[in-house]
């Protein structure tokens, strides 16, 4: 036989189980935790928008450089 395992969630250091919340409280535990999943999912893209402009920046600021370089060979 298994035993199931309690679904504990820890507010303002208590301990609750979840399971014997009333159906608002759950529900309320359920939208956080899709919250949460949301914010660490935006966090995530976020992290890849960042790089991607990172790219992007390091691309233009090599490119304004050698511009700048062909252009003074050019004058010299």
């Amino acid at each position: 036989m298994t035993e199931q395992q309690k679904d504990i969630i820890n507010i303002n250091g208590d301990e609750y189980d979840v399971g014997a919340m009333t159906d608002q409280q759950k529900y309320l535990v359920s939208q956080l935790r899709d919250l949460s999943s949301k914010i660490a999912q935006a966090q995530f893209g976020i992290d890849q928008l960042r790089g991607a402009q990172d790219a992007f920046t390091n691309a233009l600021v090599s490119s304004t450089q050698s511009q700048a370089e062909d252009e003074a060979s050019d004058e010299a």
